[in-house]
């Protein structure tokens, strides 16, 4: 149902996967490279018509609905730059696949999506590599910093299911993450709730802090190995904010090693001296219900070999101070 590169009047007919999104998400995604204002310009006009009448831009399309499109000029990127791209990564690494969703443990440094000066994200790479797909969009998201486990629907149904799922943290996904940071993290588990809130720059680049005027956040951090100097934590979202657990552990004074956002700037060049150059945050435990079968189901992305090569290299410079029964199993996995 694309839309791109038509210079005349188009007409489109919503099928099950595009059903029950609302009409202004429906054309951000299928409108590609047209900016938002002027998505909601030729809404407002009525350029738009489904079933041949005006409709809000908060309308749910159902099946059956047939889309009036006017011409469209798409600043459209060359497709040829993002075969390329793809090709550079071959395939995604893999967890799992139904006809419902893809598991994918993402390498740290991909971005999940292309945009504001990214050629190549994941979701342009699983287009591409499986054209057949009619229906591929991210379930949540992930830094482009952080590596593990990302969830992308191929039904509609699935992912409307994935979305409810996150918007309920406590009732939905058990969401872990495994960290290191500068500091010597005392506590075996430490629940912090602080409120974020997010902000521009003067750049107009995104950035998030604690203050009372943010939104409610909640991460649960477990110890479970300690050096001199620096902690391996593992991180559990309870809620689901933009960069929680790098601001939570920042405002604690316990920076994530290697985050060139809120980190310790000095000592990142110093990391990156020694071989660790990358943010070391790794989505790497997942459990929840399949969306649509309910099956209970829960995922493990094992530690990236730099990551574990990094944390050697703590154990040979001094002996951990501590170590949870969990650690050995957790570094040890292939």
């Amino acid at each position: 149902m694309s839309v791109a590169g038509n210079n005349s009047v188009s007409y489109l007919t919503v099928d099950e996967d595009a059903a029950g999104q609302r009409l202004d998400n429906f054309l951000f995604r299928h409108c590609k490279g047209v900016p938002k204002s002027h998505v909601y310009r030729i809404l407002r006009s009525g350029e738009v018509r489904v079933n041949k009448g005006r409709v809000a831009a908060t309308y749910r399309l159902q099946p059956g609905d047939v889309l009036r499109l006017p011409p469209l000029r798409l600043a459209q990127r060359p497709a040829a730059e993002v075969v390329a791209a793809a090709k550079e990564r071959v395939e995604l690494p893999l967890l799992f696949e139904d006809d419902a969703l893809l598991v994918v443990n993402k390498p740290e440094g991909v971005a999940v999506h292309g945009g504001s000066g990214v050629s190549f994200g994941v979701i342009e790479a699983l287009r591409q590599q499986r054209p057949q797909a009619k229906f591929l969009e991210l379930a949540h998201r992930l830094d482009r910093e952080t590596s593990g486990i990302l969830l992308v629907g191929k039904k509609r149904s699935a992912l409307t299911a994935l979305h409810d799922m996150f918007r309920e943290h406590g009732a939905g996904a058990d969401k872990r993450y495994l960290v290191l940071v500068r500091g010597r993290w005392m506590n075996a588990v430490q629940h912090v709730r602080l409120p974020l809130y997010k902000y521009l720059q003067d750049n107009g680049e995104r950035r998030v802090r604690v203050d009372a005027s943010g939104k409610p956040a909640h991460t649960v951090f477990r110890l479970l190995a300690r050096w001199p100097g620096m902690s391996l934590l593992e991180a559990q979202l309870k809620t689901g904010r933009t960069h929680q657990i790098r601001v939570h552990l920042a405002h604690l004074g316990f920076p994530i090693l290697g985050d060139e956002k809120y980190g310790d700037f000095a000592l990142n060049r110093q990391l990156a001296a020694a071989g660790l150059k990358r943010m070391a945050l790794h989505a790497w435990r997942m459990g929840f219900l399949h969306p649509l079968s309910a099956e209970p189901l829960e995922f493990i992305a094992p530690l990236p070999a730099n990551l574990r090569t990094y944390i050697a290299q703590l154990d040979a410079q001094a002996p951990r101070e501590f170590s949870a029964d969990t650690c050995p199993a957790i570094l040890e996995r292939q």
